[in-house]
């Protein structure tokens, strides 16, 4: 068993993962590596061919599906979204690049079902005028599933085919990603992975969604293997004409800043952009009904790895461990957390109280000795779908030096994940921000 193998192996074990894929692909080789299995109740081998849901990892692909329509001058990325959408009535400010970078200022998403139809996408951006703003467009970065859903809508009405089969001509077919799908119809004559989770008494029980509705596809919908993701990210290695380079490096290229994220330091056009040990690195995740996905590409090295896995809470912890044992092993890069402060009672005490997003809860609490915050789903929606997963054990956090009010969580699911609290013009904490999501104090 390789290094690589036995590292997958036992960070998996230790993690309670019962299924782990890795791809890697550095020195013109790929290199794929997996372990465990599709599911405890009816378990196959992971092989690299084996379907994950991808969650989030599927906005580079739309992101890439759309500059392929603005390569041949049929999107304007300055363009008000009402040109290409017009049902889409809220601010006439947003344009497609704030979509693409996060800036639009929609919230995270709208929690709307509008079926399994071709109109899907449609009646999702005719009732996007009900997701309350977080600030105005441009103003600044916020996290937003809506946003990528309304430009699948974009594409949509661009090629006049349904989102799902313009991306499969502009992007998957092009780039030989066979195996990567949206509906469930082809993910279910394939291998395919099934989502856990572990249970406050360490037992592993299936999540049954495997995916969320067909409106949320543009967003989070694909279903993908590591191998079909290395073929994919070596697209923005610049090993393809899938896109003139020009446009690779316009969607690699800084927008906006981003504070205190573990994210990245920068949004380019989709791609988070984080500088590791002097190194300009690209990358993105996705998680979703107990699936997690991690891909990090470095374009100056020629190097890409992706990591799949079957299981939360722990599946975003284990998956950044092994990039990061790869990152050192394979090109001597090493990746490391900042070190929070001593707890400060007094620094704590503004902190503390509720904050929210429209499906979340965000409370902060204190001990003696540490900061604290539980982040959970609204009793409202968990009553409407008992499908949804658990929510997350409460986990600590430290501040970190300097005047920036930025911080670090130090233990649990969420461990290096980092953030910042935004104050009013008086100096009140009015909001924190976690995820690249922006949650506004209510107490």
């Amino acid at each position: 068993m390789s290094a690589l193998a036995q590292f997958i192996a036992a960070t998996a074990t230790e993690f309670g993962i019962p299924g782990v894929a890795v791809g890697v692909f550095v020195d013109g080789d790929e290199i794929f590596a997996t372990h465990g299995v599709t599911g405890i109740d009816n378990p196959l081998p992971i092989t690299p061919d084996t379907l994950f849901a991808a969650g989030s990892i599927t906005k580079p692909v739309t992101a890439t599906a759309l500059m392929r329509l603005v390569a041949d001058g049929r999107i304007d990325l300055n363009a008000p979204v009402q040109q290409y959408v017009p049902d889409f009535t809220a601010s006439t400010d947003i344009t497609v690049a704030t979509l693409l970078n996060h800036t639009a200022g929609l919230d995270w998403n709208l929690l709307v079902d509008t079926g399994e139809g071709d109109d899907a996408l449609a009646q999702f951006a005719r009732q996007l005028s009900d997701l309350p703003p977080i600030g105005k467009p441009g103003e600044r970065s916020s996290y937003s599933q809506a946003g990528f859903n309304l430009l699948g809508r974009v594409i949509e009405t661009v090629t006049g085919q349904s989102f799902e089969s313009a991306v499969h001509d502009l992007v998957l077919a092009p780039v030989g990603m066979n195996d990567s799908v949206f509906q469930l119809s082809d993910v279910i004559t394939r291998r395919f992975a099934i989502g856990h989770e572990l249970g406050a008494d360490h037992d592993v029980s299936v999540v049954r969604p495997w995916k969320g509705n067909r409106a949320n596809n543009p967003g989070g919908g694909l279903a993908t293997t590591v191998a079909d993701q290395l073929r994919w990210m070596r697209v923005h290695l610049g090993n393809s004409d899938v896109l003139p380079a020009d446009m690779l490096t316009r969607m690699q290229e800084p927008t906006v800043q981003l504070r205190a994220s573990s994210l990245g330091d920068a949004i380019g056009l989709c791609w988070f952009v984080r500088d590791i040990g002097g190194v300009r690195t690209i990358g993105h995740g996705g998680s979703g009904f107990g699936q997690f996905a991690e891909l990090l590409l470095i374009p100056e090295r020629d190097f890409a790895v992706v990591v799949m896995a079957n299981a939360g809470p722990d599946g975003i912890a284990c998956n950044q461990r092994i990039v990061r044992w790869i990152l050192a092993h394979y090109l001597g890069i090493d990746d490391v957390d900042p070190t929070p402060l001593p707890f400060d009672a007094t620094a704590a005490a503004e902190l503390l109280g509720r904050y929210e997003i429209d499906a979340m809860t965000f409370d902060i609490t204190a001990t003696p000795t540490s900061l604290v915050l539980e982040v959970r789903i609204k009793p409202e929606l968990r009553a409407a779908d008992q499908a949804l997963p658990p929510d997350h054990a409460p986990f600590e956090f430290g501040l970190l030096p300097g005047a920036g009010d930025e911080y670090i969580v130090t233990s649990g699911a969420f461990v290096g994940q980092r953030g910042y609290f935004s104050r009013d013009e008086d100096g009140a904490v009015i909001g924190v921000d976690l995820a690249g999501r922006l949650f506004t104090r209510i107490s």
